[in-house]
């Protein structure tokens, strides 16, 4: 962690702003997560993971995921060829700071729940 402090909403250089960048998105978030719980995966097996899930939506965020350092994407040259994916270290690293969004989240929940009731 660095001493650099930063003014939030700046936007512009918040790494807030920049991680939510990378993993937010109505899929990401499902793809990191399932990663993470179930270990090396074939695409396949991935999109069934992933109820209602495109074709197009999943190889766009793989890519983006992989790009960014976050997945892993491993091609064996068999016939047909098999292509997995996992969670890097990168992932690993950002899976406690999720742990504790869900944390939050889920008190938000119960708060909403209490108001509803």
């Amino acid at each position: 962690m660095t001493d650099v402090q930063y003014d939030c909403p700046c936007l512009e250089n918040c790494p807030l702003n920049y991680a939510m960048s990378i993993i937010g998105g109505k899929w990401k978030m499902q793809i990191i997560c399932t990663l993470n719980n179930k270990g090396r995966m074939r695409y396949n097996e991935l999109r069934k993971n992933l109820d209602g899930i495109s074709n197009t939506v999943l190889a766009n965020a793989l890519k983006e995921l992989e790009e960014k350092g976050l997945v892993e994407r491993r091609e064996y040259l068999e016939v047909p060829v098999r292509v997995e994916y996992s969670p890097t270290s990168l992932c690993d690293m950002l899976m406690p700071a999720l742990e504790k969004l869900s944390d939050w989240g889920e008190t938000m929940m119960a708060k909403e729940r209490e108001v509803i009731v």
